[in-house]
């Protein structure tokens, strides 16, 4: 078996708060310990890293005894709800950062794309990106220059290939950079959930480019994302992560089924205070939840009835045009549809707001649904919170108001009630 990469015991901690141990003394073995290349003896009083309760301990492992393989040409599909540790675990394979404890053997050069922007440099433009990508992948500048035009071509923004990446909308940044990490001649091809922020027929292109580099070309490809779709028509096997902690690995449609099937809890209320909200210096989220008609805090959505998705937030800053938005996906992670308020009802001036979205009767079927809620302005282009599970909701019937005689489960995604007319012909 040739591996690509292999993985063993890998651990990574992070350390909240203050950074020394508290004494001198421990602070001087901690360092003797670190420059003998031993384990840092303090951070064994660790918790696993979960977001949704309040910990005692001021380390967090974001993994902890991680162990898996990967072979040459196999497409791995990494999972798991939002701080489980997958792009920890993309970034200490890519040498971004270091394990607290563990080992990672790889056996060829690898290309990421883990954020927006990672790897290049905003005073140079897009050519000279390239170029400086390919030197770091130990490439030769007639490597780069083989590839160049297929680069350029796919990335799609040819007319601004001389202009400095830093003018780029994140769009632009993100059909570059992945272009760039999928022509540039590396075994091992590392994305992460990057693709969002594009397009859709960008993102299309881009999976089908990935799909054709793993089966094609013999690449070995991680990629992490939330879409279980793309993983499960992608990817050969899947890893899920839960809490730093592997769960479990295999084949991608068992892992996605268990995953799906054990992960998801519904929730359908969060509150944040203004220090640990979600956002940035110009607006932060505070609340979101999901009420009936009347204003009442509801744990489902009645089909018959329908519902309210109602977020509060603050704008901090002036200067910017912030507009909420609200995505909706199912459990595999398919776009349902996003929605946004029209112009004239958008605020951009300092203060709190609550804005509320209908959820109309006989829409979404019964089921579970992710919904994300974000605030961005569009000009500049500008995303200042992007909470992906804000809510995670249920979609229930009652069969007794069901008006028909069938009583099984209809499949769709939506059930809207459309305009039926008969005539009768004699």
């Amino acid at each position: 078996m040739n591996l690509a990469i292999s993985v063993e015991k890998l651990s990574k901690a992070y350390q909240l708060g203050e950074f020394s141990t508290g004494t001198i003394s421990q602070d001087v073995q901690r360092w003797w310990m670190l420059k003998r290349g031993k384990e840092d003896p303090f951070l064994k009083i660790g918790e696993a890293n979960n977001r949704t309760s309040k910990g005692e301990s001021n380390i967090v492992w974001s993994l902890k005894d991680i162990d898996f393989k990967v072979e040459q040409g196999d497409s791995v599909g990494i999972i798991g709800r939002n701080g489980a540790g997958k792009s920890t675990l993309l970034k200490l394979l890519s040498q971004v950062t270091s394990p607290t404890s563990g080992s990672i053997k790889v056996n060829g050069r690898i290309a990421s794309l883990l954020e927006v922007g990672t790897g290049f440099h905003p005073e140079l433009s897009g050519r000279e990106n390239i170029f400086l990508n390919g030197a770091i992948l130990g490439m030769r500048k007639k490597e780069i220059q083989r590839q160049f035009d297929e680069i350029v071509d796919f990335s799609g923004v040819e007319r601004y290939i001389d202009t400095p990446v830093k003018r780029y909308s994140s769009g632009m940044y993100v059909r570059l950079a992945f272009a760039v990490a999928a022509h540039l001649e590396s075994e091992i091809l590392i994305v992460d959930e990057v693709l969002a922020v594009g397009d859709a027929e960008f993102q299309k292109k881009c999976l089908g480019k990935m799909n054709d580099m793993s089966t094609s070309h013999g690449r070995t490809l991680l990629f992490v994302s939330h879409n279980m779709t793309a993983i499960n028509s992608l990817c050969r096997t899947g890893i899920y992560l839960q809490n730093g902690e592997l769960v479990k690995s295999g084949e991608a449609n068992e892992v996605i089924n268990y995953y799906l099937s054990t992960s998801t809890e519904v929730a359908t209320k969060k509150r944040w205070d203004l220090e640990t909200s979600p956002g940035d210096e110009v607006a932060r989220l505070l609340e979101v939840k999901l009420t009936d008609t009347h204003g009442n805090d509801i744990d489902s959505i009645d089909f018959y009835q329908g519902a309210i998705m109602e977020c509060t937030y603050t704008i901090l800053k002036s200067g910017y045009n912030p507009a909420p938005n609200v995505h909706i996906f199912n459990q595999k992670g398919d776009y349902i549809l996003i929605s946004g308020p029209l112009k004239s009802q958008i605020h951009n001036k300092q203060g709190t707001y609550t804005v509320r979205m209908k959820i109309p009767s006989h829409y979404l079927n019964e089921g579970r649904y992710i919904v994300g809620v974000a605030l961005s302005t569009i000009i500049p282009q500008v995303i200042h919170f992007y909470e992906q599970e804000a809510l995670i909701v249920d979609v229930l019937e009652d069969m007794e108001q069901r008006d028909t005689d069938y009583r099984g489960n209809i499949p769709g995604i939506v059930r809207s009630i459309l305009d039926w007319e008969f005539e009768a012909k004699n």
